[in-house]
């Protein structure tokens, strides 16, 4: 009498899945790894100790007391933010300058990138390294730019006076226009990058076939294209709005008004009071957050089913 050994296949599938599962579970910690240190040691870390700095006292010798515990730096920002004083008007303006330069951005941002989708060839190419040409650039230089180019002597002012188009110089810089065009060159190629690699995507047959049935050109692309960008439109959208309200460079170089991060440098460098520029950051990267949370709500209801997670 011979005796067979049967053995269950889907046992053994289970087993060869769970080994296989944590294999790959430990490939992909491995490959995380380096990223997970690089997070930890650039912003986690530094969060926590501006944290911890936010709720020390102030020292009439140091910039903070270490060892103390207060939320006096807290209670001193939120009651300026509620009495309309600097920080109101410093939040403000950071906010409003965030807003406006990321319409403007994505508005211009979907044309371009509407316009490399449709592009081929030389032409494509060509418009592709102009986006990226601005990025091979130090961030400070391509700003700094915009001085001699919107100064009232500058070449802009030139121009429109030769034409007769103004009949005396135009203050663009400093000036809130000059902050704005230059905060809007630096996030433009990051929000025409992050709509394109989404348009790219997208099967231009549903774009004929909605003619085909009867739609406009303008309406097939506000229809049928821009519901399926929203990702991009998202990213580009909290890329821009981040960057913007939390600009340094472009308000410090083309500008005389303060935004918070300016404003905070002066705590730090000049005014020494550590406590209360870490607060003003926390409450402002509270705030950031919120704002962040009601763009991403906003624009899912527009399509495009963009997942947090």
């Amino acid at each position: 009498m011979t005796t067979t050994n049967t053995r269950d296949p889907s046992s053994l599938d289970r087993i060869r899945d769970a080994v296989v599962g944590q294999s790959n579970s430990r490939r992909a910690l491995v490959l995380m790894a380096p990223l997970i240190a690089f997070e930890l040691l650039v912003f986690v870390i530094p969060f926590f100790i501006l944290l911890r700095i936010s709720v020390a006292s102030g020292s009439a010798d140091l910039p903070y007391e270490p060892g103390t515990w207060s939320l006096d730096a807290y209670s001193s920002v939120i009651e300026n933010i509620l009495s309309f004083d600097l920080f109101w008007s410093i939040l403000v303006y950071s906010f409003v300058l965030g807003g406006a330069v990321t319409i403007v951005t994505v508005g211009i941002a979907l044309f371009y990138a509407y316009a490399i989708w449709r592009s081929n060839g030389l032409v494509k190419s060509l418009l592709l390294f102009s986006v990226i040409l601005p990025l091979l650039t130090t961030l400070v230089i391509r700003t700094y730019a915009f001085t001699p180019l919107l100064s009232p002597t500058g070449t802009v002012n030139e121009i429109l006076l030769s034409l007769n188009l103004v009949s005396e110089p135009i203050q663009f810089v400093p000036g809130v226009v000059g902050v704005g065009i230059g905060q809007l060159y630096i996030v433009l190629p990051y929000a025409v990058l992050a709509i394109y690699s989404v348009m790219a995507t997208i099967d231009w047959d549903i774009v004929e076939a909605a003619r085909d049935l009867g739609a406009s050109r303008p309406r097939s692309v506000v229809e049928v294209v821009v519901p399926q960008v929203m990702p991009g439109v998202i990213v580009a959208t909290v890329i821009s709005f981040a960057w913007s309200v939390g600009s340094y460079a472009a308000p410090g170089l083309l500008s005389d008004n303060y935004t918070f991060a300016i404003y905070i440098e002066r705590l730090l460098l000049t005014d020494q009071r550590y406590p209360t520029a870490a607060a003003f950051s926390v409450i402002m990267l509270v705030l950031m957050l919120i704002s962040t949370g009601v763009l991403f709500a906003i624009l899912n209801r527009f399509g495009g089913d963009f997942d947090l997670a």
